[in-house]
């Protein structure tokens, strides 16, 4: 289990990776109401700005969550996330993985601490598709 004092400024963890359905851009759009047609309609996308249709932004960032080694953690409670941008597109078919890199610790007192990762979310071909800083609050390690 990795504790708040166990996080170092600079760390770089690689996540496993997770290859992007057609399946789960539709799953994802029943779940949400989402039926944005650059997302669902195979003739509305042909025309737009990627010549197909791409994955919801939000769907890749859950997906970005869940590739996370969240169980190795002792979190707390997801504290937010700051500056998300999209920066490529994510297609039917892109594999994507995320690389954290410990930005910041934030001591929180007997609680534990909140850890700063920076979440580059990365397509097969090492291209950035999404990046922002995510926020969780871990616990400190217990007293022996």
């Amino acid at each position: 289990m990795q504790y708040f004092e166990d996080f170092n400024i600079g760390e770089v963890t690689v996540t496993r990776a997770r290859t992007i359905t057609e399946a789960d851009i539709v799953n994802f759009a029943a779940l949400t109401g989402d039926w944005y047609p650059l997302h669902t309609d195979v003739e509305y996308a042909k025309k737009g700005p990627f010549g197909e249709r791409i994955a919801h932004g939000m769907l890749v960032i859950s997906f970005a969550i869940g590739l996370m080694p969240l169980y190795e953690m002792a979190i707390v409670a997801f504290y937010g996330m700051d500056k998300l941008r999209f920066t490529a597109p994510t297609k039917i078919g892109d594999t994507i993985h995320v690389e954290l890199e410990v930005t910041e610790k934030q001591d929180k007192g007997n609680i534990g601490g909140i850890v700063s990762l920076k979440q580059s979310v990365k397509n097969q071909r090492g291209e950035n598709v999404a990046v922002a800083t995510m926020k969780v609050l871990i616990s400190k390690r217990p007293a022996a």
